[in-house]
């Protein structure tokens, strides 16, 4: 995939139950403080799994990395639209859309960033 979907578009789900309008990509995060605690020290012993005190709480997903997330609504028959977050894993992102994406470089913070890379022809 070398381009984004359009906010406002709408798509049918890969099933095709519901169709979901497009609102905006987003990146997926992964939230450390969601994991499991260990229930036995013991098996541990005594120490905490280092995640637990070093480093971010939300860090990229690792299996969502490679696939283009967005936030978008779901436009289901008969029932509110409803706002999630879809992760489209059979569509892969070309390197600079995924570098663009989930860039962990100091510089893709710049303001000048704000806009993925023109498509390759």
């Amino acid at each position: 995939m070398q381009r984004l979907l359009e906010p406002g578009s709408i798509h049918p789900s890969p099933g095709g139950q519901y169709s979901y309008r497009v609102l905006a990509p987003c990146c997926r995060l992964f939230d450390r403080e969601e994991l499991p605690w260990p229930c036995c020290r013991l098996a541990w012993h005594s120490k905490e799994p280092s995640w637990r005190r070093i480093g971010r709480r939300f860090v990229a997903d690792l299996a969502a990395r490679r696939c283009p997330s967005y936030v978008v609504e779901l436009l289901q028959p008969g029932a509110r639209p409803t706002q999630t977050v879809i992760t489209l894993f059979p569509q892969r992102l070309a390197p600079p859309l995924q570098e663009w994406w989930y860039s962990k470089q100091p510089a893709s913070l710049a303001c000048s960033n704000a806009l993925p890379p023109a498509p390759q022809p």
